[in-house]
């Protein structure tokens, strides 16, 4: 039910969300939601993004195993290219869905989207800091990288094209330390 639900908050956001809609596309019973999901819809989608930001963190932990900024920020981008081709540019970020689309109807969201892309910044902004960088440069740079990958999924669904990822990519590179040898 979480995956569906996920899958769910990708393609519609928060609004396209309801205990319907997911049993639908996971087949579970109608009574394994209040089991599982005391809470209902909103416990559901709150479940849902932690899953996301968790599995997208251990991406982010699985790019930056390379100990290079650039080559993380490349992997990073190629794991959402491929998700938006893969998706026919139909399924983006569930963390900016949900963010942009829940606003009072989802207690809880906004706190859990600010610790999932606080702990993505985190993770970048200790990658540069070990190229070099130094910690208030890497905090600006952390924050430009997630906010110029999450803007160019969103533009790469826009436009039904990777190019605003290409784009978006090719420019901040510059700005990433080069590991030394």
């Amino acid at each position: 039910m979480l995956l569906s639900a996920v899958a769910l908050l990708r393609e519609r956001g928060a609004a396209g969300i309801s205990i319907d809609a997911v049993l639908a596309r996971s087949e579970a019973p109608r009574g394994s939601v209040y089991h599982h999901f005391p809470g209902g819809r909103n416990e559901m989608i709150i479940d849902a993004v932690r899953l996301a930001g968790d599995y997208i963190t251990a991406l982010i932990d699985e790019a930056a195993e390379s100990g290079d900024a650039r080559v993380a920020l490349r992997r990073f981008a190629e794991i959402w290219r491929i998700s938006l081709i893969e998706s026919d540019y139909q399924a983006g970020c569930p963390i900016v869905a949900l963010a942009v689309d829940s606003g009072d109807e989802v207690p809880g969201a906004e706190n859990t989207v600010r610790e999932i892309f606080a702990g993505w910044q985190e993770k970048i902004r200790e990658l540069l800091i070990a190229n070099g960088t130094a910690e208030d440069d890497a905090r600006r740079l952390s924050t430009l990288a997630v906010a110029t990958i999450e803007g160019a999924v969103i533009l790469c669904r826009a436009h039904r094209s990777a190019a605003p990822l290409d784009d978006a990519i090719a420019a901040i590179m510059p700005l990433f330390p080069e590991t030394a040898p």
